[in-house]
């Protein structure tokens, strides 16, 4: 990140309110010279009611806008929703472009519609996956079946040198061999 309080436009991160991010965002959209991005996740998620989709901000608590800092930074801050210009010390660092157009290029090519982007939790019989939860939390397994309809898998974990089958929920997996796109590696 740069530091650059210039009247040219840059991108900055913005703290908003609790919970606030898409009301800081619609506001923001609203001020004259103001570019604004804030990624969506959508996803499914069971609850008492069943299954329901929800959405959220990629980086909860967070957004990025691109305005002209000696000019705007003032108003930005005073908008309904913003908490203030994300800052280190005496340093307001600016985010670089090909950063954000990286990002943005990145979510197209997963959005539905306005910034949002659908997860489908796709395993598949063969997948390597390792468990986020429960008791068998950190061991990796192979799926050798799916139920949708349960939201269940049938796993094979190596246990006592022995493969033993075990049933556990979809979300409580993690897939052991993501396809990260290239340079998201942190390469």
């Amino acid at each position: 990140m740069e530091s650059d309080k210039g009247s040219e436009p840059n991108w900055y991160v913005l703290r908003t309110q609790l919970k606030r991010e898409r009301l800081a965002a619609a506001n923001l959209r609203r001020l004259e010279g103001v570019e604004v991005f804030l990624p969506r996740l959508r996803y499914q998620k069971t609850t008492r009611r069943g299954r329901v989709w929800w959405v959220e901000p990629l980086f909860p608590g967070y957004l990025l806008a691109k305005f002209s800092y000696l000019e705007l930074s003032r108003a930005v801050t005073y908008i309904a929703g913003v908490s203030r210009i994300v800052t280190f010390g005496d340093d307001t660092p600016a985010v670089p472009d090909q950063f954000v157009e990286d990002l943005q290029t990145e979510v197209a090519r997963h959005q539905t519609d306005d910034e949002e982007i659908v997860v489908n939790w796709k395993v598949e019989v063969g997948d390597e996956v390792e468990l986020a939860e429960g008791p068998f939390k950190g061991m990796e397994g192979q799926v050798v079946e799916v139920r949708p309809g349960a939201e269940r898998v049938s796993l094979l974990l190596e246990f006592l040198g022995e493969s033993k089958p075990v049933e556990v929920s979809l979300y409580s997996l993690i897939l052991a061999n993501p396809d990260i796109p290239e340079g998201w590696k942190g390469d």
